[in-house]
């Protein structure tokens, strides 16, 4: 019988990300758009997932126009998902933003949300990209719920990437390991029947914050984003 492949091996972390990006292009993202939408063709469970996330989005964005200058900064968007960040933060008039997406389908979806508000694609351009491809100098790099994907050890090696692309700041979230989650088995096991299609992961925040430290950023704001079936873990550096 063959070896299982290391689960940080080359070959299983291109055989998860094909398996995420092809959720992702189907029945992911029928059901995620619709999450991350007005529709009320949602249960209670995706009606609470929407709620938490909005509630990461509207800090993140708070803390945005709290540091001003929206305008004169530029800003990378990693794992865009439907434009649920990015969308309202060029409403806010950022100088520009680089958004991107594993998905075609989320990011057709999100071009499709930002042409309909009448957002510029000079001010937002969309691209398809998985996060390790992702180059350039940005002011700020943001990219939320995505680590959900990652395993503590490919996450922290994303953050010093990621970080490597900020001039000035660094924000990401991801879902916090604590001991109820690990008895549930993992956040997968919070989301109802299909939703669970790939495998989620919870992330040691220690170990977050030190890959950022190691490229040169420090922690600013922290808070934890809740409702029932969510949690995340909401973590803001700044360099120096």
């Amino acid at each position: 019988m063959a070896a299982k492949p290391l689960l940080d091996s080359p070959e299983a972390k291109a055989a998860e990300k094909d398996e995420v990006k092809g959720y992702f292009e189907t029945t992911g993202f029928e059901r995620w758009n619709r999450i991350y939408s007005e529709s009320n063709e949602v249960n209670k469970v995706q009606r609470n997932i929407r709620i938490g996330h909005q509630k990461t989005v509207d800090n993140v964005l708070a803390w945005l126009q709290e540091q001003g200058n929206l305008a004169e900064r530029s800003f990378c968007d990693a794992g865009c998902g439907v434009g649920s960040l990015a969308i309202p933060l060029a409403q806010l008039g950022a100088g520009s933003i680089a958004a991107s997406d594993l998905s075609e389908a989320m990011v057709t979806e999100a071009r499709r949300r930002a042409d309909e508000a009448g957002i510029s694609r000079e001010q937002l351009q969309f691209s398809a990209s998985d996060l390790e491809s992702l180059d350039g100098r940005y002011d700020t790099v943001i990219c939320l719920d995505v680590f959900i994907h990652y395993p503590q050890a490919p996450a922290e090696e994303m953050v010093r990437h990621l970080a490597g692309m900020a001039e000035q700041h660094l924000i990401v979230s991801f879902a916090p390991y604590t001991p109820l989650l690990a008895l549930l088995k993992g956040i997968g096991q919070l989301f109802p029947g299909p939703s669970k299609t790939t495998r989620a992961y919870t992330l040691r925040e220690a170990g977050i914050v030190a890959a950022a430290a190691e490229a040169g950023f420090r922690p600013a704001r922290r808070s934890l984003n809740q409702a029932p079936f969510y949690f995340s873990r909401l973590l803001a550096f700044e360099r120096g």
